[in-house]
């Protein structure tokens, strides 16, 4: 679960250039302050014409942009310690033959780990107009008070079962009555919602 260090490119940096980077934080915090964290994405119109006005390709642009989308990925990541127990939660839930299940839930002093599963029929690649879709989902917890904060840790699995592990800080409660799993799902790359949800 530990995610890689990051490690400098270089050893060199123009101390020269110190101020102008400070200016760049200032304007992304004041980017995300006037657009209430919701910035959207720039037209590809306007990435022309910066690329243009600017001398930058426009790869480059967008590359920059899609990286304000996501900043929460670099939230640092809560590593659980002291294993506790499992807490059993068997509940379900199906959609056109996709059944997606939570068997357990591992609880540690300071975070639990939820492991979610999705199985479905193969998909037969020699019926026209059937497509695999890549999309991946996100967890949220509805619970009375508490504010939790749910990390998808990533996953794996074949054509027709998959697993996703969600480590989610503080711990939940022991009783499972207390709280509530949302699911939702995105289009990837871009964080598009699909509008499915569910709860569980």
């Amino acid at each position: 679960m530990n995610r890689m260090s990051f490690e400098p490119p270089t050893d060199h940096y123009d101390n020269r250039i110190a101020a102008i980077d400070e200016k760049i934080c200032n304007l992304i915090k004041q980017r995300k302050e006037l657009s209430n964290n919701n910035p959207g994405f720039p037209t590809k119109n306007l990435i022309s014409n910066w690329s243009e006005k600017y001398h930058f390709y426009e790869g480059f642009l967008n590359s920059i942009f899609s990286n304000f989308l996501h900043e929460e990925i670099f939230k640092p990541i809560v590593e659980p310690q002291g294993f506790l127990k499992n807490i059993p939660i068997l509940k379900s839930f199906e959609k056109d033959s996709v059944f997606y299940s939570v068997t357990f839930v591992r609880q540690y002093e300071n975070a639990s780990v939820v492991h979610f599963n999705i199985d479905k029929e193969e998909i037969d690649e020699e019926m026209p107009g059937r497509f695999q879709r890549f999309t991946h989902f996100e967890m949220s917890i509805e619970s009375n008070g508490t504010e939790y904060e749910s990390r998808n840790i990533g996953g794996g699995g074949s054509g027709t079962h998959e697993t996703f592990t969600f480590i989610v800080s503080p711990a939940l409660p022991d009783d499972i009555s207390k709280f509530k799993l949302v699911f939702k799902e995105y289009e990837v790359p871009f964080q598009k919602p699909t509008g499915f949800e569910f709860i569980i």
